[in-house]
């Protein structure tokens, strides 16, 4: 969850952060003195709860509010003020939640725990596919006993949850040499336990000489591109760089990112 909070008053500030740390500590948490910084951080990344003062030296917690809802409609907004006579203004924003300060611990915690937009918790793996590939759960690099097993995994992300035969995988990983089967069998037995070892065993879907991925079971920068959901995703030409196979990937990528430049470059120059 990412959380972001706002007031011009720094002490308060302070202590608005605090309440939030210690009723979420699991949050990503930023905090801002102006409404501007606010809005630039925004620009580039999400938000799931926003906790603004309402009485701003710039901009009005309520104005703000209006425009964090103009870019993200979906943004649980919390008011936390010390005066009641905003709620009605509130209460036309939809927002989430009103509290009166002192703010304290309790009230954010009770806040949290009744959005009006239940925030969709996060997923403990995720894969990165954009240079290096690498996969992190809960935030730490996952490893392998054998390289060829992050390989394997590799080559499933790629396939995006399409069925692959035992054969194919081995073709592309030991490029089309033949009697690996012992090995084979050693890297999908060590992809299994890894997987198991972190909870995370569920990613790994298997029928009778084939493998898959379940591709709603982990975040992949990958996936979250072909989506539209680019926010806060750089690519820059990679794709899974240390594997040779990738090369094929990278290479519609790469034409989308062109395609995408040029209608672009065309809408700009119509707009003159």
């Amino acid at each position: 969850m990412r959380i972001i909070a706002v007031d011009d008053e720094e002490l308060a500030l302070e202590r608005l952060m605090t309440a939030i740390q210690q009723a979420a500590p699991e949050a990503e948490l930023h905090g801002f003195f102006y409404p501007e910084d606010a809005l630039a951080f925004l620009q580039n990344n999400g938000c799931d709860v926003a906790f603004l003062d309402v009485e701003m030296a710039d901009i009005s917690g309520v104005e703000l509010a209006r425009k964090l809802k103009e870019k993200n409609p979906d943004v649980n907004i919390i008011f936390a003020t010390g005066f009641s006579r905003y709620r009605e203004a509130a209460f036309d924003l939809h927002a989430s939640g009103y509290l009166t300060k002192p703010i304290t611990t309790d009230k954010v915690r009770k806040e949290l725990a009744e959005l009006r937009r239940p925030v969709a918790k996060a997923k403990r793996m995720r894969v990165q596919t954009f240079g290096n590939f690498e996969v992190y759960v809960d935030g730490r690099p996952l490893e392998f006993r054998y390289s060829r097993t992050k390989e394997m995994l590799a080559y499933l992300v790629d396939r995006q949850g399409a069925l692959c035969t035992v054969g194919e995988i081995q073709a592309v990983l030991f490029e089309d040499e033949t009697g690996h089967e012992s090995y084979m069998k050693s890297l999908r037995q060590d992809l299994q336990v890894t997987l198991d070892e972190v909870g995370c065993g569920g990613v790994l879907v298997k029928q009778w000489g084939k493998l898959a991925v379940q591709t709603s079971a982990f975040d992949c920068d990958y996936y979250d591109w072909r989506e539209g959901r680019r926010e806060g995703i750089s690519y820059q030409g990679e794709y899974m760089s240390q594997y040779s196979w990738g090369e094929e990937t990278n290479a519609l990528l790469a034409g989308d990112e062109h395609s995408r430049g040029k209608a672009a470059e065309k809408e700009a120059l119509n707009q003159t």
